[in-house]
C-alpha cells in the first residue's frame, strides 16, 4: 500500500507543477481534466500525510516506552501510544478505501430518464414524484438539472420524463438510483381507500463525449415537428421539437424543451450519444458480468431496488436492505442516506475482488 501510495503523491506533485503552468490554460477542456485529477490526488495525499505522520509519532511513542526510565514519561508515552494506535486502522481503512480504482464515468455528469410503469395515472404522478426528488437533491448538491423532455400524463405527473444533471460526482451518486421504483399508496382516485402498487424505472446514463461515440450524420435520421402541451395539443407554430433516430442501433432520441430548433437538437444529440454509450456499456458489463455481480445491482431498468410505503411513512432499498421511516423527507430530496450506504456496499465488494484478487 505505502508503494501505492508514494506513486500518487509523486503524480500529483507533477499535476501539481503543471497545473499553474500558463500554457495549461491554453485548453479548457484539457485543464479541467488535469484540474479534476488534482482534487481526487489531493484527498489522497493529504491522508496519506496524515497516516506518515501518526505512524512516525508512533514509532517515537514506542522509543519512549523502550528507553525511558522515568514512570511518569512512560506512563504518558503509553497513554499517547493507546490513543495513536486507536487511530491507525480507521486511517489504514480509508486510505484503502481511497486507492480502490474509481469507475471512470464517476465525474461525469447524467441524463435521467423516469418513465411511468405499472399503475396508469398513479404510475404517472409517482414518475412525477420522483423528479421532483431528484430535483431536490440536486439542488441540496449544488448541481444544475435542466429538462430535455416530456410526455405529461392525463392526470398529472409524467409518463416520461428526461433531464440533464450536471456538476461534481454526478454519475458517481446518481448510478445506483437505476432500476425500478415501486410506490404503496392510496391513489387520490380511488374512493374505497384501498392501496394499490404503481412502479416507476429510473434510468441514469453517463453522458457520452463527442470522442467515445463516434456519430456519423449520415447514420441519423431527422425529424422535427410542433412541440406539444398537455393533452397532446401544439404549443406552438414552428417546427421546433427534434426527433432523432440512429439507423444502425434504432435508437431514438427527441427534444421540445427549447423554443429553437437548433437548441433542441444539441441536447437530443447528447441523449442519443448517451443511449448508445449506455449499450456499449452494457455490452461490456456482461462481459465482465461473470467476474463481478455487484450486491447493489447492474444498474438494470428491471431490478426492482426500492418500495416507498406511504401507509407506514417507509422507504426500502432492497438491494442493502436498508428502511427508513421518513418517507416525507425522502421524497423532499433527502436520499444521500441510501447513496451513501449504496457507495460503502460496492466498495466493499470491491475491497473484496481486490484482495482475493492479489
Amino acid at each position: 500500500m505505502i508503494d501505492k501510495l508514494e506513486e500518487i503523491k509523486k503524480r500529483f506533485e507533477e499535476v501539481s507543477e503543471m497545473i499553474v503552468q500558463p500554457e495549461a490554460m491554453a485548453d479548457m477542456k484539457a485543464y479541467a481534466k488535469l484540474n479534476k485529477e488534482y482534487k481526487e490526488l489531493n484527498k489522497i495525499v493529504v491522508a496519506y500525510e496524515e497516516y506518515k505522520k501518526l505512524l512516525a509519532d508512533i514509532k517515537g511513542a514506542k522509543d519512549i516506552l523502550s528507553n525511558e526510565k522515568d514512570p511518569d514519561f512512560r506512563e504518558m508515552a503509553k497513554m499517547e501510544l493507546d490513543e495513536l494506535q486507536e487511530r491507525q486502522k480507521p486511517l489504514e481503512e480509508e486510505l484503502k478505501q481511497l486507492l480502490i480504482p474509481k469507475d471512470p464515468n464517476d465525474s461525469k455528469d447524467v441524463i435521467v430518464e423516469i418513465r411511468a410503469g405499472a399503475g396508469g395515472d398513479e404510475a404517472a404522478l409517482f414518475a412525477g414524484d420522483l423528479y421532483r426528488m431528484y430535483q431536490r437533491f440536486a439542488e441540496t448538491e449544488g448541481w444544475q438539472v435542466s429538462l430535455m423532455d416530456y410526455t405529461e400524463g392525463t392526470s398529472g405527473g409524467y409518463k416520461e420524463i428526461i433531464l440533464s444533471v450536471s456538476g461534481e460526482d454526478v454519475y458517481g451518486k446518481l448510478k445506483f438510483e437505476s432500476g425500478v421504483h415501486r410506490v404503496q399508496r392510496v391513489p387520490a382516485t380511488e374512493t374505497q381507500g384501498r392501496i394499490h402498487t404503481s412502479a416507476a424505472s429510473v434510468a441514469v446514463l453517463p453522458e457520452a463525449e463527442d470522442v467515445e461515440v463516434d456519430l456519423k450524420m449520415s447514420d441519423i435520421k431527422k425529424e422535427t415537428y410542433c412541440s406539444s402541451g398537455p393533452g397532446g395539443q401544439s404549443v406552438n407554430t414552428t417546427y421546433s421539437a427534434v426527433r432523432l433516430t440512429h439507423i444502425p442501433t434504432g435508437i431514438v432520441a427527441q427534444c421540445q424543451d427549447q423554443k429553437s430548433q437548433i437548441k433542441n437538437l444539441d441536447k437530443a444529440m447528447s441523449v442519443l450519444r448517451a443511449r448508445i454509450y449506455e449499450k456499449e456499456l452494457e455490452k461490456h458489463n456482461e462481459e465482465i458480468g461473470a467476474q463481478r455481480k455487484s450486491m447493489v445491482g447492474s444498474g438494470d431498468r428491471s431490478d426492482k431496488i426500492r418500495t416507498y410505503n406511504y401507509p407506514q411513512s417507509r422507504v426500502t432499498d432492497h438491494r442493502i436492505n436498508h428502511t427508513v421511516y421518513n418517507l416525507p423527507s425522502v421524497m423532499d430530496g433527502s436520499i444521500e442516506d441510501f447513496i451513501e450506504k449504496l457507495r460503502i456496499a460496492d466498495n466493499a465488494e470491491r475491497m473484496k475482488e481486490g484482495s482475493s484478487a492479489s
